[in-house]
């Protein structure tokens, strides 16, 4: 069954099911890219890790790719009631954060020819992973490797750019290393169609198309979002108006919502 939104489900968005379609996509993107780019390229799914804590992060359940905490187990024995005057506070723990991410390697010498990032709710909020997300962003930016950061999320703060970037839901950024720092920058909102943009390579080579939306289409119909999605409740975050109002006859016309 197909997603009843032309483009970016905003469903999808949720905490709860985000880090799946993540996963899901950046698998989807390497399986679709590795067979039209060899034998010139290899097509690698790379992580990073670190670790964080999550004291006022402001979001509520899984936040990111894989999260996994650290459990503090206290003996029973070594447990004590508060003496007078003490109050039992929490102290925030770290989690370990993994984040994948595409790397398009030149055959034979294994350079990193093009960087490919979907962006996680870590990397939208303000905090220690954003600083280090931003600061590995640099390294790139600063390099002869191109970059394409894929931003599917609604909530958090949108990555710097020079230029007008902010009156769409969704964005992706094509940034070509000889072109900076001019980019192409493509925004769309829940109501479109996710755009078509071409995966930068080296000079002289065929740069295919790659068609995100019809990736994740088929991602939707595999995983079967469909019987994990409740689209008689409001999308996580909320749509603000009028694209609620859109979303609510969209889901009515689709057969996805019952009429209220």
């Amino acid at each position: 069954m197909p997603s009843p939104f032309p483009g970016m489900d905003p469903y999808l968005e949720h905490p709860a099911l985000w880090p799946d379609v993540h996963n899901s996509l950046i698998a989807a993107l390497r399986d679709e890219l590795a067979p039209r780019l060899r034998p010139r390229y290899i097509v690698a799914i790379e992580e990073r890790i670190y670790r964080i804590t999550q004291e006022g992060s402001g979001w509520s359940g899984r936040a990111d790719v894989v999260v996994t905490r650290v459990q503090a187990t206290v003996p029973e024995a070594g447990r004590s009631a508060p003496q007078l005057g003490a109050r039992v506070v929490e102290v925030p723990l770290p989690e370990t954060v993994r984040e994948t991410y595409l790397e398009v390697r030149a055959v034979g010498t294994g350079e990193v020819v093009t960087v490919v990032e979907i962006l996680s709710p870590t990397n939208k909020r303000p905090g220690e992973a954003r600083r280090l997300y931003e600061q590995k962003r640099m390294l790139i930016l600063g390099s002869q490797t191109h970059l394409v950061e894929i931003d599917l999320l609604r909530a958090g703060e949108p990555m710097p750019v020079v230029g007008d970037g902010r009156d769409g839901h969704y964005r992706i950024l094509v940034s070509r290393w000889e072109q900076r720092p001019r980019a192409l920058l493509y925004v769309f909102t829940v109501r479109d169609p996710i755009p078509v943009f071409r995966l930068p390579l080296q000079a002289g080579d065929e740069e295919p198309e790659v068609d995100l939306g019809r990736l994740l289409q088929t991602i939707y119909d595999r995983a079967a979002y469909d019987l994990r999605v409740n689209y008689e409740e409001e999308p996580v975050p909320p749509l603000e108006p009028p694209f609620a109002e859109w979303a609510n006859a969209r889901l009515r016309e689709q057969g996805a919502r019952r009429v209220r």
